[in-house]
């Protein structure tokens, strides 16, 4: 299974297109466009959410409510385009129009200066509209699918925040999937300690009354999880390695973790190994999930625990110094519309690109063409993983 995106920010839209689903998996666009809403949500969040309305469509690989097995296509309207039409457009203009929002002053922490460098642009505009985090927008609309084929599986997707800005919550528990889902879904800053929510509510108005921004750290934890997921066999095949870097492929995202983490360097190892146990009614299972789900670069068939770390968004409205590509001027750094926090709306980004190796790797492992078929396998594996 794999997916490609195209599209600008400030362009007609942007479209993915998804291959390898197997057939018969129903599918329908509610599915994605509650996953694309709650992405625009989220204390701190700027005023292009105001403008969009995400919604999904569908041009192939669905009919009557099932996938058919073959590619599946779907655009996200950019309804911010109409004001950017000259700007943005695909055909030749004038001159003096084409000059008209030109960028040639690069944002520190963007990929403005180092784009244009490598592909020769003088106006970056061609690298920020590419580079921008609205394209995580079909990037989600992609982990919607994902969650969907998990779902239908017996495998569940949460993520939430657990810090931003230096507020860190303060979790005294494990909680189920169905905790995180509900408990984050209720705070505007999808945060499972309440008494920490507005804390991080004043901390995120207080950077954006600054012309500051801030970052956080986001967590997502799949239940579920078969045994055996992944590979030790070559590096490429470990599944924690691809989804470290499918977490830090996500815009601003600058590192992974799983289980404890950093912490397990500063810990014995009889304080980090997970202990094996075994009943009849589940199987092995581990005493402590320290690992965060995985050995060998292999699920374990505990839950698996992934934190990535979001720096704070770079355009501020307190720009930071400089230079024009063209003048070598020193000057304040251009500023595009921003959020002063997207951390929240980040944890739905976590949550998606996830589900999306995790359901790769499902596919990998078993008989992925017809969605019957495979979950026929799936249950097997789990009875043998079980009595093994």
């Amino acid at each position: 299974m794999r997916y490609l995106t195209a599209g600008e920010s400030h362009g007609p839209g942007l479209t993915t297109i998804i291959e390898g689903l197997p057939a018969g998996m129903p599918l329908l666009a509610e599915d994605i466009n509650k996953e694309l809403t709650r992405r625009q949500g989220g204390h701190g969040r700027g005023a292009r959410m105001r403008i969009e309305t995400d919604r999904a469509q569908i041009s192939a690989g669905i009919r009557h409510g099932k996938t058919m097995g073959s590619p599946v296509a779907i655009f996200v309207e950019n309804k911010d385009w109409k004001k950017w039409e000259t700007v943005m457009s695909i055909e030749p203009v004038p001159a003096e129009k084409e000059a008209s929002r030109k960028v040639s002053r690069p944002r520190p922490g963007h990929a403005d200066l180092v784009g244009g460098m490598k592909y020769g642009h003088r106006d970056m505009r061609n690298v920020l509209e590419r580079s921008s985090a609205r394209e995580t927008t079909v990037r989600v609309a992609a982990g919607a699918i994902a969650k969907k084929l998990l779902l239908e599986l017996g495998i569940e997707v949460a993520g939430h925040v657990l810090e931003i800005g230096g507020i860190r919550a303060e979790l005294t528990r494990d909680y189920s999937i169905k905790e995180i889902q509900e408990i984050s879904e209720a705070s505007s800053v999808r945060c499972l300690d309440t008494a920490k929510e507005e804390e991080m509510k004043q901390k995120i108005d207080d950077a954006k009354k600054n012309g500051d921004t801030i970052g956080g750290i986001v967590e997502v934890v799949v239940g579920g999880v078969p045994a055996g997921l992944g590979s030790y066999v070559q590096w490429d095949r470990k599944l924690d390695a691809k989804i470290a870097q499918a977490i830090v492929s996500i815009n601003a995202f600058k590192g992974a973790e799983f289980g404890v983490g950093f912490e397990a360097a500063r810990k014995p190892g009889s304080e980090v190994m997970d202990e094996i146990l075994w009943s009849e009614e589940d199987g092995y299972t581990r005493r402590t999930n320290n690992l965060g789900g995985f050995e060998g670069g292999m699920t374990n068939g505990m839950p698996i625990v992934v934190r990535g770390v979001m720096k704070p968004i770079p355009t501020l409205y307190k720009p930071l110094q400089s230079v024009d590509i063209d003048s070598k001027e020193v000057f304040n750094a251009s500023v595009e519309r921003s959020d002063s926090c997207a951390v929240p709306a980040a944890s739905v980004v976590a949550e998606a690109v996830v589900a999306w190796e995790v359901a790769q790797a499902v596919l990998d492992k078993f008989d992925s063409d017809r969605f019957d078929v495979l979950r026929a396998h799936v249950e097997e594996h789990r009875a043998m993983t079980k009595e093994f």
